[in-house]
């Protein structure tokens, strides 16, 4: 029992398809109703898809779990309608201190300039989270999930998936055009079609620990090496809502699970950190360890791996979950021109060559860090208590002193979809990067320019004044709009002015000319995942409409 949270419990009922004389056939399934699978289907229905969910529980997950939740993985959730509740409901963060010794070593701030929508962090318990998609989904009448349905079937056809469920009422079948599959670490999915995800599985055991406590203690991150309260190990320390606060200890390879799970355990090292004299009662306390590990390819024909079914990293750097939901960011607009047939089927491809190196990267941070928090010789110990020692009087050792580098949105610079650019610019969005938010006024009252950008491709052109485009201008630039893959056409201004058939923002602050390096005539297509395809210093209909052809991959 919680006692901050009451787990919902989701109605198990039986479907028409359990019945059916014929086996019933869906376009799309996903397989896990965690927070990527649910995203996943979300996005597939507010972009038109009929999808349908299959989850072997009936409740959101048990503990606070994952609980930071980046700025990337906030613009998504934002763009499916779920992020203003996480944000209202959070506690927001940027900074993030290191200590050695009961000594601050490094502090830093995740998101120093002001200007975006969204924070650089928030915690928020993942049940919260789940919570809320759930009721984000069931907005939606293309999208359906089924409790306590379980997949223990898996063949594939040239042409068709068919699935095997078995639920409370027994077992049925049914058959998809294609399966996302998101249902987690140890994907039942993954096994039952002989696939592996391969990595390290890494000895230290954490232990995790949620109190409910009133404190002052700021909404920072605190990573502990080697504090005075727990000798030889680290600690993390970050604040949730309800006056919960997360607790990781470190206890190495030897500790007893099952031991030190129990509350006589546990509080005497909450004490020693908090201070005796700090009131709190335990409300939720695991044992984990963990593996950096991920699959060859993350597409096997008709079968797309999202979150930690393709690749799992270790909980420091928040590389989990908030990853996933670029997995799915990537996936589904590229699945909806597939299903719609505005695309051809090696447009899938490029999921596995955008996010395999991603989630590579992350693997490497993940790795990194965990080597550095447990140093597996005495040589590495010795150098790494150095660089602790030393980070306190030099930035070179402050920036190895390495207790997660923080997730960070992937930047897709070698990809086939890009247009490489023949102009030059300054700043940081190249194409391949994910398009800066910034705040802006439309004739509607949009604020931020993510906002405005939904599940199509746009075109960004930037002008001093939309007042001064001429007839030609417009006619040339609404051009664009008439292709068969629709592109939403926004007009970037210092000035709103209301132009039948075009979308004027003005530019309020001047930060979006500022980011994109937007002098007038710059033109950027933007995917609907918000990654920069392509950038010109000048319009040109024909560049523009090579450029969304390469891009979905009709050249």
């Amino acid at each position: 029992m919680f006692l901050t949270y009451k787990s919902p419990v989701y109605e198990y009922i039986k479907s028409p398809d359990q019945t059916s004389v014929t086996r019933a056939h869906h376009p799309l399934v996903v397989v896990g109703a965690g927070p990527v699978g649910m995203a996943a289907a979300i996005d597939a229905g507010i972009q038109g898809l009929r999808a349908l969910v299959l989850d072997d529980n009936n409740t959101v997950s048990v503990g606070s779990r994952a609980v930071c939740w980046s700025k990337r993985a906030l613009e998504i959730l934002d763009r499916l309608g779920c992020a203003e509740r996480m944000v209202a409901k959070g506690v927001t963060w940027k900074v993030g201190k290191t200590f050695y010794r009961d000594k601050l070593i490094r502090q830093f701030d995740l998101l120093p300039a002001s200007g975006y929508k969204q924070p650089a962090f928030i915690n928020l318990q993942q049940y919260y989270l789940e919570e809320y998609l759930v009721e984000r989904l069931n907005q939606l009448d293309n999208v359906m999930v089924r409790w306590k349905n379980k997949v223990i079937g898996v063949a594939e056809t040239e042409d068709t998936v068919l699935l095997t469920i078995d639920t409370p009422d027994g077992v049925y079948n049914i058959s998809c055009d294609w399966l996302v599959v998101a249902d987690g670490a140890n994907s039942t999915v993954r096994s039952l079609v002989g696939l592996e995800s391969k990595g390290q599985v890494f000895e230290d055991r954490f232990l995790i620990a949620d109190i409910l406590m009133k404190a002052d203690f700021p909404p920072e991150r605190w990573f502990s090496f080697d504090p005075s309260y727990h000798r030889g190990w680290s600690t993390l320390l970050h604040r949730q809502p309800d006056n919960l606060w997360r607790l990781d200890f470190q206890l190495g390879a030897n500790a007893d699970p099952e031991e030190e799970k129990k509350p006589e355990k546990v509080i005497p090292r909450v004490k020693a950190m908090m201070g005796d004299d700090v009131e709190f009662e335990l409300e939720w306390a695991s044992i984990y360890n963990f593996s950096c590990r991920q699959m060859d390819k993350f597409r096997h024909g008709r079968l797309l791996f999202v979150g930690d079914a393709a690749h799992q990293v270790s909980p420091f750097g928040a590389r989990g979950a908030n990853s996933g939901f670029q997995d799915t960011d990537n996936l589904i607009w590229k699945l909806k021109l597939v299903m719609e047939n505005k695309a051809p089927k090696r447009l899938l491809d490029s999921y596995d060559a955008e996010r395999v190196p991603a989630a590579r990267e992350n693997l490497l941070n993940s790795t990194r860090t965990t080597d550095f928090m447990s140093p597996k010789s005495g040589i590495s110990k010795i150098f790494r208590n150095a660089v602790l020692e030393l980070a306190s009087d030099f930035e070179f050792a402050r920036d190895l002193s390495n207790s997660g580098r923080l997730s960070d949105p992937a930047i897709l610079d070698d990809s086939s979809l890009n247009t490489a650019d023949e102009d030059s610019f300054a700043g940081e969005l190249v194409p391949g990067n994910v398009v800066a938010d910034a705040p802006v006024k439309g004739l509607n009252g949009e604020p931020w320019l993510l906002s405005v950008l939904d599940s199509s491709f746009h075109l960004l052109y930037f002008t001093d004044s939309a007042t001064e485009l001429g007839q030609k201008d417009i006619e040339a630039l609404q051009r664009i709009t008439g292709e068969s893959i629709p592109v939403q056409l926004i007009i970037i201004s210092d000035k709103i002015k209301q132009i039948p058939g075009l979308f004027v923002l003005e530019d309020s602050e001047g930060m979006a000319k500022e980011r994109f390096d937007g002098e007038p005539g710059t033109t950027y297509l933007v995917r609907p995942d918000q990654h920069v395809a392509a950038r010109w210093r000048i319009f040109d209909f024909q560049k523009v409409v090579a450029a969304l052809k390469r891009a979905t991959c009709n050249e």
